[in-house]
């Protein structure tokens, strides 16, 4: 099992990025697939999820109207894409798989980096 976040990087803002999460060694059509935030000095958080029937779950309300969450079912690969972004969505954005949103994490990627400043 492997997944691979990427996209992240200098935003302004308001601004916009894209997030992926690619996914190898599994089928992550049938598994919830969630993004976390790990901000400065702080501890990782759900940010949002997508389960195996493409049912939405936002695990934080200040995304909400902002962020969205999407899978793409050909290329084993699940998007966040950020917009309206603040400085407060700063942190490493990590790609996750678990049985269905809101239950215990069974395999965390690798981060992606996302800085929000002017």
């Amino acid at each position: 099992v492997q997944l691979q976040a990427s996209g992240g990087g200098l935003a302004q803002p308001g601004g916009s990025l894209r997030l992926s999460c690619a996914a190898s060694g599994f089928t992550p059509d049938y598994y919830a697939v969630s993004w976390f935030c790990q901000a400065p000095g702080k501890q990782r958080e759900g940010v949002l999820c997508i389960n195996g029937r493409g049912e939405i779950t936002y695990y934080a309300d200040s995304v909400k109207g902002r962020f969205t969450i999407s899978r793409d079912h050909t290329k084993n690969t699940v998007y966040l894409q950020m917009n309206g972004l603040k400085a407060e969505d700063t942190g490493v954005y990590y790609c996750a798989t678990a049985r269905e949103c809101r239950q215990p994490v069974d395999y965390y990627g690798q981060g992606t980096l996302v800085t929000v400043s002017s």
